[in-house]
């Protein structure tokens, strides 16, 4: 029971520590961000990211402002519950950044050094699996899991009510309401068996955003972005596990006051490094920077992550306590 416990929970942390991830970073969801976990779980994460390149990356739309030259710290926590919905396995989570940012941006032709502290915008997500196995609701249904080839569908919403200063382009909060429709898939590769897994997992979505009316006295409107993640994730142990990401964007042209700006095409690599430090505590570790980012209006940033992630399921911990007793 206790390597089933262990092995279920990091399961359930994963999921939460990869849905939960900050969508507003360079490739923002490590590998087995949508594994799935027993029905009725939850998870609180802490999610800390150090960022540096030429767009803010508390934006999804990652605008290139020119010769920018960006500096942010990221802290992130939340809530996530996984559930069953008509059968299939689903999730919602909420997640509320915070953090500082400060840089040189180009405005109006001149460069200004500019920053900002405080909350940003929260986020909510649904996720829910269409093809795949059905719900986890009990522990013979977790025992029998393997998720073999499975896609869900995915919606984030971020709204528009973090900390903004309409007299500067540099903001944590982006007055205005985005989102992101996507299509999670995980694809198994060989036995499903704790220390030999191993997953190709895609995540193609597109990002929608509403008009900023007040960007620095203007009016900005955004083109859709287009975004396709790519992990190969393998066990090393029971509980260490990494993953080879690699990310694609393409569009998000701003147009301000009807001039038009460039659209991200950028790619981006990175390394993340999984640990369960126990039944409940995991932790995640990754690298991500851009490649072919040596134009001018290109997208440029290094991000580095770490995620702490607390989960638990009533189920578990109840038979945790019979055990003990």
């Amino acid at each position: 029971m206790k390597q089933f416990s262990s092995l279920k929970l990091f399961v359930a942390t994963m999921l939460i520590a990869g849905a939960l991830s900050p969508p507003q970073a360079l490739a923002q969801v490590p590998g087995r961000f949508y594994w799935k976990g027993l029905s009725g779980g939850n998870g609180v994460p802490l999610i800390v990211n150090s960022i540096s390149g030429n767009t803010n990356p508390f934006d999804p739309s990652h605008r290139v402002t020119g010769s920018a030259n960006v500096d942010a710290t990221l802290a992130m926590a939340g809530f996530a519950h996984t559930f069953t919905l008509a059968d299939r396995s689903a999730m919602a989570a909420v997640i509320l950044p915070m953090g500082r940012i400060s840089g040189d941006v180009t405005v109006g032709g001149k460069t200004v050094t500019q920053s900002a502290r405080g909350f940003g915008d929260p986020m909510l997500e649904f996720d829910i699996n269409i093809l795949g196995p059905k719900a986890q609701k009990n522990l013979p249904d977790a025992m029998r899991y393997e998720p073999g080839f499975s896609v869900d569908l995915l919606a984030d919403l971020a709204l528009p009510i973090g900390e903004y200063d309409n007299k500067q382009s540099l903001n944590i909060g982006q007055n205005r309401w985005y989102g992101r429709l996507g299509a999670p898939i995980i694809w198994q590769l060989g036995p499903w068996v704790p220390g030999r897994r191993t997953t190709l997992e895609f995540l193609p979505a597109v990002w929608l955003f509403g008009n900023n009316n007040d960007f620095v006295g203007q009016t900005m409107k955004t083109d859709p972005m287009y975004q396709l993640d790519a992990h190969l994730t393998r066990d090393f142990t029971e509980r260490l596990w990494g993953s080879l990401d690699a990310s694609w964007y393409n569009g998000g042209r701003a147009t301000i006051n009807g001039v038009q700006g460039s659209k991200v095409n950028n790619a981006g690599v990175g390394l993340t490094l999984g640990y369960t430090l126990n039944d409940n505590l995991n932790l995640t570790v990754g690298y991500k920077s851009t490649i072919n980012d040596n134009g001018p209006q290109d997208m440029r940033m290094d991000a580095f992550m770490v995620t702490l992630v607390f989960g638990w399921h009533p189920i578990i911990e109840g038979s945790r306590r019979l055990k003990s007793e």
